[in-house]
């Protein structure tokens, strides 16, 4: 995370993992953005699906790093408020 809030303003990570979310989900974390600023849209290849881990709450990560020949820029400086559609 570095110096960056996290999306819903969090100050420290909430899982040791990068967190994986549908067109739909990811529709709802740009709306609610509150990074205090425009937000980019990543997508995410060759991610084995029996390795993600799912929260309490129902939200999907992946316990480690992704390397960045399996990411995809796909939008970029949405900013808060507005929710990003596929």
């Amino acid at each position: 995370m570095g110096a960056s809030r996290g999306i819903a303003g969090s100050v420290e990570p909430e899982v040791e993992g990068i967190f994986l979310a549908t067109d739909f989900e990811a529709g709802l974390f740009t709306q609610m953005n509150n990074t205090g600023g425009d937000v980019d849209v990543w997508a995410v290849h060759d991610v084995d699906d029996d390795v993600l881990v799912e929260t309490p709450q129902g939200f999907v990560y992946f316990p480690g790093a992704i390397s960045a020949d399996n990411v995809t820029l796909i939008a970029t400086d949405v900013p808060p408020g507005v929710r990003y559609r596929a």
